[in-house]
């Protein structure tokens, strides 16, 4: 059983919440039973809020302004105007000004779209995405996606699609942007932190499938360690882990790590379930806050927690439902390896709207068992670890060959990237030494290319290539050593 380990390279991380490839729609409540309200609803509650004698004055007067605001558009705009787009326009109105990225309107197609997320696969680029200031910004990739594969990471901005620019878009028109057929191709202009100036990645989009548990067995010091990887939480997702965490124990396992790197959360009873397996009856697996403040812990029917250490593996990318396992955990007193997580600590729900649009907006805090909201500033490990520098090297953007003294950034970033894959070009400060020129030409060599020295673009295309291959090959993964290193320690 050899699990694919996919890791962070060019990758990107998690962040807000839960539709695969799509928005990022934050932990999400399974079978919401909130009541539907249609459009026909809003529209009479406009044009009839001010004679509604139940009303409290402030609240029919607002609603006669907004009534007025309603007629005067439709009555007199210069051009024609559709009442479904006045009636969405102020539903989008009304949440842009909660300041919440969480928080959107999908229409009756967005919504299609969201549900097939959850349940099997979609056609996309298979990324995770938010508005961060206004900003739509990759949250993670989806294992083994196109763009996991082009080398898109956690926090990058994408700031124009096929040259056409983001801005003043919300996050749902922004992602139908970028969503498209399968063999499609789509050029997104990226700016990346520590990147002076934007480039552009071109993805092929593909059929995304949501496969989301992968299991194997690694011997530590003669012990069998089941690692299991969740990379979201969707509809089947805790069935999974209890049919893939039975066949390990089944295995004789003696330790495991849980690893939801990269992984940007999901469904809120999926991650329930899941907890439910290895938090004992005698703490909260995890505390729901209402907006006035009332705090209800859940806790699972488990008599005892698991006779074998566990540790769990986080990132930058690991978000929401990652951050509820992995928070409650690291507070039953197991080790949390890796770096900070996102930090997204509320619950949406997606309520219906009656002709298949929904309003999904934030309706609770969710809490760690012992009470801690760790919204905005993510779960911290107990075992920090970075990943090798070469995991964090940018797609080199070539107009002009790279060759001997020559200096920039694109040198010092290909100097890493010579380096992860066995090519020592002696210095990675972005100077082209004779090293440097050295380095290259040995992996030209190696590679069935034309041996110059300088890097143009179909040589990078290959370095770039290459390293991805190395990295997702789970080498020098130096989290995941560490979380098998410290399991029996």
């Amino acid at each position: 059983m050899n699990i694919k380990k996919r890791h962070i390279f060019f990758i990107l991380l998690a962040a807000i919440v839960l539709g695969f490839g799509g928005a990022y729609a934050g932990m999400q409540i399974a079978s919401p039973e909130t009541p539907s309200i249609t459009e026909n609803d809003i529209v009479s509650a406009l044009q009839g809020a001010a004679g509604n004698d139940q009303q409290a004055p402030e609240t029919a007067e607002n609603m006669e302004k907004i009534s007025q605001a309603y007629t005067l558009i439709q009555q007199n705009y210069l051009e024609d105007v559709e009442d479904q787009q006045l009636i969405e326009g102020a539903i989008n109105g009304m949440l842009s000004t909660l300041e919440d990225p969480h928080s959107s309107y999908m229409d009756a197609e967005m919504m299609g779209q969201f549900n097939q997320q959850i349940e099997s696969s979609f056609e996309g680029i298979g990324a995770e995405v938010s508005m961060v200031n206004d900003i739509v910004t990759i949250v993670a990739p989806i294992k083994d996606s196109p763009a996991e594969k082009a080398g898109l990471r956690p926090n990058d901005q994408v700031l124009k699609v096929d040259g056409e620019s983001l801005e003043g878009l919300n996050l749902n028109e922004a992602v139908a942007k970028i969503r498209g057929e399968k063999g499609s191709e789509v050029v997104l202009q990226i700016q990346r932190s520590g990147v002076s100036e934007p480039f552009d990645v071109t993805i092929v989009r593909d059929e995304i499938p949501v496969e989301t548990v992968y299991n194997s067995i690694e011997t530590v010091d003669g012990k069998k360690t089941g690692i299991l990887e969740i990379t979201n939480f969707s509809e089947n997702t805790a069935a999974e882990v209890k049919e893939q965490l039975t066949m390990l124990e089944n295995e004789g396992i003696e330790g495991l790590v849980i690893d939801v790197r990269a992984n940007p959360g999901g469904l809120l009873n999926s991650v329930e379930k899941i907890l439910a397996l290895f938090v004992p009856e005698d703490m909260p697996y995890l505390q729901i806050e209402d907006q006035n403040g009332n705090k209800t812990p859940y806790y699972s029917d488990l008599k005892e927690k698991k006779d074998y250490p566990i540790s769990v593996l986080i990132d930058e990318g690991s978000a929401s439902a990652s951050e509820i396992l992995a928070v409650a955990m690291k507070e039953m007193g197991y080790d949390v390896v890796g770096q900070p997580s996102y930090g997204k600590g509320t619950v949406q729900q997606a309520v219906p709207m009656g002709d298949g649009s929904s309003i999904k907006l934030t309706f609770y805090k969710w809490l760690s068992p012992n009470g801690t909201w760790i919204n905005e500033t993510g779960v911290e490990p107990t075992i920090e670890v970075e990943q090798p520098d070469y995991y964090y090297t940018n797609p080199v953007q070539i107009e002009e060959p790279l060759g001997f003294d020559e200096t920039g950034q694109d040198i010092a970033n290909m100097q890493q990237m010579l380096k992860g894959l066995g090519y020592e070009p002696d210095r990675t400060d972005g100077y082209y030494a004779e090293e440097t020129v050295a380095a290259v030409e040995a992996f030209q060599a190696d590679q069935d290319l034309e041996v110059t020295g300088e890097v143009n673009q179909e040589t990078a295309g290959v370095m770039e290539a290459a390293l991805v291959e190395q990295i997702r090959n789970g080498e020098d993964d130096r989290q995941l050593e560490e979380a098998l290193n410290e399991i029996y320690q």
